[in-house]
């Protein structure tokens, strides 16, 4: 860690719900060494007060990680919008004025895409909600000190749109 001056915690896996006090379920996969491993860098970039962006999972993880929860599945919360997944941005997604998120990608709302069933419930102490999309389910979090932003979107496979390239301008700029 050394080395590093920010760092990105990707999609992927389920986490196992034993971090976030949840049953497991016997059909899903869950990558325990993942976990754990990811939780060390989330929590020694944390120490070292370096910037972080968590992805999808990733934003799941973070929260997770510092005592948040999660919704293991959203699909009954869902009224005005599908849980379609899919890489096309065709969700819309609002995000709370005076935050970093808004700060960078502007305050006015936007699309995302979606490839998740789960979603932030109760944001982790030292964290807030600050996007969310049209049925209020946590799009986003970030930390009080504004050097973590978690997305439950993937905006690295929306690169082409001003707003996704944004947040990794961010990260990069804060890394510098």
């Amino acid at each position: 860690m050394d080395r590093v001056d920010g760092l990105i915690i990707g999609g992927g896996d389920d986490i196992h719900p034993s971090l976030f006090e949840a049953e497991p379920s016997l059909d899903k996969f869950y990558d325990r060494g993942r976990d754990a491993l990811e939780q060390r860098y989330i929590l020694a970039a944390h120490e070292r007060h370096l910037p972080m962006l968590g992805i999808c999972r990733g934003h799941q993880l973070i929260n997770v990680t510092f005592g948040g929860t999660l919704h293991t599945d959203i699909r009954h919360m869902r009224r005005l919008t599908y849980n379609r997944r899919g890489l096309l941005p065709t969700k819309t997604v609002r995000v709370s004025k005076n935050s970093t998120l808004a700060r960078v990608t502007g305050e006015k709302p936007f699309r995302i895409n979606s490839l998740h069933y789960q979603a932030v419930g109760q944001a982790a102490p030292g964290f807030r909600k600050v996007a969310e999309d049209l049925d209020g389910l946590c799009q986003a979090i970030e930390h009080d000190e504004g050097n973590i932003i978690g997305v439950q979107w993937h905006p690295e496979y929306m690169f082409y749109l001003r707003e996704q390239q944004r947040i990794f301008r961010w990260l990069v700029r804060f890394a510098a």
